[in-house]
């Protein structure tokens, strides 16, 4: 039997680059919001014991939710940045969840999760003394720009992969990797960079490309039709 493990969702952004006045987390799909979705994907996992979500402090908009899936769901004050408030939702997890237990970092806005993949990282992930994270191969040829937006070279994709959520890591060294990225000034863009920053040598976990985040109205619309061929 899988030991279980608290999931993280850092959901105090308000999604600017999608625009509108909701936050991205919170627009609506299938029913309901794409935080609703993404919490499912990782509750409705036997191995997921709880979930912690980090929020603004003005947030008017969070439902409210205690419970999902019969699993409990807390919320804490997340930051100005991500990594501010996954630090944040580290701090506030239950006493149960101890210092080298492993824990799941999730976007809010990436509903689409698999189980089947949620499973492979959990075994992969906590079998190695790091962790691991999902990610998808690069398969694009990759162009890098001149200023003058004219293509000055065509970079190697080879061993090259996109970083996907969930990340999987200890609680106490993925505290330690965020608070000494933000002592040096550095803003992490996901919780691996941050590892990276340690020297730590994260797994690379393959995921499903649909598992994506939503960050415009062609994601919210790609995000629908998926749900709509879901449907009896």
């Amino acid at each position: 039997m899988m030991a279980s493990v608290w999931a993280v969702v850092p959901a105090a952004g308000r999604g600017t680059r999608f625009g509108g006045p909701l936050p991205k987390q919170y627009l609506p799909a299938g029913g309901q919001p794409l935080i609703a979705h993404a919490l499912q994907a990782l509750l409705s996992h036997p191995a997921v014991e709880g979930a912690m979500v980090a929020i603004g402090a003005d947030d008017a908009d969070w439902p409210g939710w205690q419970q999902l899936d019969g699993k409990p769901v807390a919320t804490c004050v997340g930051g100005d940045t991500r990594a501010a408030s996954v630090l944040a939702a580290l701090a506030a997890l239950p006493d149960s969840v101890r210092a080298d237990d492993f824990v799941l970092v999730h976007d809010a806005a990436r509903p689409n999760l698999a189980a089947a993949d949620l499973s492979r990282l959990l075994e992969v992930g906590r079998a190695d003394p790091v962790g691991a994270i999902l990610a998808s191969p690069v398969r694009d040829t990759l162009k890098r720009a001149g200023t003058d937006g004219g293509i000055d070279a065509t970079e190697p994709r080879e061993r090259l992969w996109r970083a996907l959520t969930p990340q999987l890591f200890r609680r106490h060294q993925l505290q330690r990797a965020l608070a000494q990225a933000a002592q040096a000034g550095i803003e992490v863009t996901d919780e691996s960079m941050a590892m990276e920053r340690l020297g730590l040598r994260p797994l690379l976990v393959e995921g499903a490309e649909d598992n994506f985040k939503v960050t415009t109205p062609a994601d919210l619309a790609r995000f629908e039709f998926i749900l709509s061929q879901r449907m009896p």
